[in-house]
C-alpha cells in the first residue's frame, strides 16, 4: 500500500473524529442533534466536515468577530 492510499484513508477518518470531538467536546446541542452529527460523521466524513464548518463553526466566527467589533 502506497503513501497516497493510506492519506486518502486518514483525511476521511480524521475529518470523522474532529467532527465527533467538536460535537461532543465544544458545543452545547441536545442529544438528538448531537447523535445526528456523529452518524452523519461516521457516513459522510469529508462532506459532513465541510457541511459542519459551514454551518457551526462559521456562525461561531461570525458571532465572535461581531462583538470584538461592536
Amino acid at each position: 500500500m502506497g503513501i497516497v492510499s493510506q492519506l486518502l484513508t486518514l483525511i476521511p477518518l480524521a475529518c470523522a473524529i474532529w467532527v465527533i470531538y467538536d460535537v461532543f467536546a465544544k458545543q452545547k446541542f441536545k442529544t438528538g442533534k448531537k447523535v445526528l452529527w456523529t452518524v452523519l460523521a461516521l457516513l459522510f466524513s469529508v462532506i459532513t466536515a465541510i457541511v459542519y464548518f459551514f454551518i457551526v463553526k462559521k456562525k461561531i466566527f461570525i458571532v465572535i468577530l461581531c462583538i470584538k467589533i461592536c
